[in-house]
């Protein structure tokens, strides 16, 4: 094992390369769909306690498994998939511009995997965080809206990013992209690099090879990294994404994204910027598993 392995075994991607898309866009796609009821009751849980929105004021749901019951007992089954269709796009295009354009970078810097550093993958993991979500920024509003919305929602996918863009313009379309790219920057810069880093080592220390066993370790590992680095730009990205403009301008309840988290955090406690906390890695965690499981084996098409 060890350098002879990354020698061997590990295909050495020229810096452009369509297979990495391709293979990110599919693994999410197929993580998404496997793990999107608990990122909706994730939002659920972030956007209630709202003291200056009165439609988000109450406390409906006191805690991950009592909303996943409310919702299926009161909206129907179905409704835990609201949003389904922008996350599949959302994923379509930010998770295909994102592992492609890590692996890309990472080739750019250096040939041989075994080459990397810490600093220059979490250089990599920001920047194509932050260009996959910018990108990606409105199917990301499309799907906080339909998922908040639950039975209320009105029209499909295409019908609300319509009614987004004729009531608040394209500037509403990109509501919450810097917390966006904020928060992108870092769960990608995070999340990515300790999988390489988990990963590497464990087949450097010979206990096991390229195996699902490193390939399932690695993502848990950066799954739980992920989420306690994220969750507080999470809490506020969605609340801002969340709220409508007025038509005079402005906010209905926040003037920014600093006066979101300030006001959440005097209104509602320092622990409320970790909302959502236990759906959030219990989504991440599996997400990542699931994702990084099946890159892996599309990876392995190529012999």
């Amino acid at each position: 094992m060890g350098r002879n392995y990354w020698m061997k075994e590990e295909p050495i991607m020229p810096a452009l390369n369509w297979k990495p898309f391709i293979y990110g866009g599919l693994a999410s796609i197929t993580a998404e769909c496997g793990t999107f009821p608990i990122d909706l009751t994730k939002t659920r849980l972030q956007v209630q306690g709202q003291v200056n929105d009165a439609k988000y004021k109450e406390i409906r749901y006191r805690g991950m498994v009592h909303a996943l019951v409310r919702i299926c007992r009161e909206e129907g089954l179905k409704a835990l998939y609201s949003g389904i269709a922008p996350a599949m796009l959302r994923q379509a295009s930010y998770g295909t511009i994102k592992i492609g354009t890590y692996q890309s970078l990472k080739r750019m810097f250096v040939e041989h995997p075994e080459d990397e550093t810490l600093m220059m993958n979490v250089l990599c993991g920001v920047l194509s965080g932050v260009i996959s979500s910018s990108i990606a920024n409105p199917t990301d509003v499309l799907k906080i809206r339909m998922q908040a919305q639950g039975r209320m929602i009105q029209g499909g996918m295409m019908g609300n990013f319509i009614q987004i863009y004729q009531n608040e313009g394209t500037k509403g379309l990109w509501k919450g992209v810097s917390l966006t790219a904020q928060r992108a920057a870092i769960v990608v810069g995070v999340e990515l690099p300790i999988y390489d880093l988990t990963k590497k080592h464990i087949i450097l220390s010979g206990y096991m090879g390229d195996t699902v066993y490193t390939h399932f370790l690695s993502s848990f590992l950066c799954g739980l990294a992920g989420a306690l680095a994220s969750n507080p730009v999470d809490v506020v990205r969605t609340r801002m994404m969340n709220q409508k403009s007025q038509n005079h301008g402005g906010h209905s309840a926040y003037k920014g994204t600093l006066d979101c988290l300030l006001q959440t955090w005097k209104n509602e406690g320092f622990f409320a910027l970790y909302k959502g906390f236990w759906p959030n890695w219990l989504r991440l965690g599996p997400w990542n598993i699931i994702f990084f499981l099946t890159y892996e084996q599309l990876k392995k098409l190529d012999g």
